[in-house]
């Protein structure tokens, strides 16, 4: 019987992702599949510039009574609906049972609005405006991080109705909490596993010396595997990939390559200027792939709290064993209108593809670089295209 030569792109497979040790199924013949099941209404692209109603543009009255700034750049405000408290907080209760203890979370939420155009997202808007959000989100992560009691900041953004967005205004949120999360807490744990035990081997390297997970992998990807074709988009200090281990269908991870980074706090400013610009590109490269305001969860992944001086990482500092790193989780599928969801085997196993890796890196990579909406022809027909299938995967 004649050996069956292993396909990627055909085989049923496994891939691990070292980020935080789980696997994932990749089952790329399914992408052959019809699809009758649910389908949901297209983001919108057509927003006012200001809304009246809006509770996140400039003057406006929220929803707690509060009036906002007549901004013209970024607003922060604490989060008039909190998920954590401000200190101090209760003790923990004593546990009925050792399987059922309770830990007390204090800190703080703060909400960024991005800019005062109710309309334009990151995709949309000029990257002097986006190196306005870094530096905020800079600020925020400071002034949170260097508060007593608080042990982790964690910086993200909602767009999208699709992933829980409750407002289209363009913003994003900042927690801080005074214990670490799983995901992160994970991370960070199987970055000083492989600095341990990893002999270096390339340049950039961590802290003390040693070798860092992400440096060796992105190392891998842009300078050995790039024929492989999981970079989407890079400039002289950023890359935007499709990581080995994604889940999403075209999840993106965002990191600095060019040298170990552990925060945005350690960025230079011709760094935070190309970080800028790679943000402006993959959000374009997002909303092209099916001429939608495309829908994701956007999170930065980087030290618990920044160091007490800022500039140039310390070598000799433990907590900087962490690499700067961004996820993108977007849902959409097959098109504006149809998602992945994450259910059945995904909840009661392991989380499973359909389109590898890098076949999705290859459909971002191909798009344009100017955004559908700034294409003439294409933003008049806006209203009939938006939530078409525009795929056959």
């Amino acid at each position: 019987m004649a050996e069956i030569l292993f396909d990627p792109t055909t085989h049923p497979h496994r891939r691990v992702n070292p980020l935080t040790g789980e696997h994932v199924l990749v089952s790329p013949h399914r992408t052959k599949r019809p699809w009758l099941g649910q389908t949901e209404p297209p983001q919108q692209s057509n927003l006012p510039a200001y809304d009246p109603k809006c509770y996140l543009c400039p003057g406006n009255t929220r929803a707690g009574g509060q009036q906002n700034e007549t901004y013209e750049h970024t607003m922060v405000f604490e989060n008039d609906y909190a998920a954590v408290l401000p200190p101090p907080g209760p003790s923990a209760p004593p546990a009925p049972h050792p399987l059922l203890t309770t830990e007390p979370v204090q800190g703080g939420c703060d909400v960024l609005c991005f800019h005062p155009r109710h309309d334009l997202t990151l995709a949309r808007l000029p990257i002097p405006d986006i190196v306005r959000i870094i530096e905020e989100w800079c600020s925020v992560y400071k002034k949170r991080g260097a508060q007593d009691g608080i042990k982790y900041v964690q910086i993200f953004e909602n767009k999208g109705a699709m992933m829980g967005c409750s407002n289209p205004h363009p913003h994003g949120q900042v927690w801080s909490l005074s214990a670490v999360p799983t995901l992160p807490a994970t991370e960070l744990a199987n970055f000083q596993k492989y600095s341990l035990s990893t002999p270096p081997s390339t340049t950039p390297r961590g802290p003390l010396g040693r070798s860092c997970l992400l440096c060796d992998y992105v190392n891998f990807e842009v300078n050995v595997a790039r024929d492989e074709g999981r970079v989407v988009l890079q400039n002289e200090h950023w890359v935007a990939l499709v990581p080995w281990w994604a889940v999403w269908p075209f999840e993106i991870m965002l990191l600095p390559h060019k040298r170990h980074i552990p925060s945005i706090v350690h960025l230079t400013p011709e760094e935070k200027t190309a970080f800028a610009q790679i943000l402006s590109q993959v959000t374009i490269h997002y909303d092209n792939l099916f001429s939608c305001s495309f829908a994701y969860s956007m999170g930065i992944h980087q030290r618990p709290t920044p160091p007490t001086s800022d500039g140039v990482a310390d070598d000799q500092d433990e907590e900087n064993v962490a690499h700067l790193h961004l996820h993108f989780a977007p849902p959409l599928l097959r098109s504006a209108s149809v998602r992945k969801f994450l259910v059945g085997f995904e909840l009661m196993a392991e989380p499973q593809r359909d389109l590898t890796p890098e076949q999705a890196a290859t459909r971002l990579r191909d798009l344009p670089n100017v955004h559908y909406l700034n294409v003439p022809e294409a933003s008049d027909n806006v209203s009939a295209t938006e939530g078409a299938d525009t795929t056959n995967s």
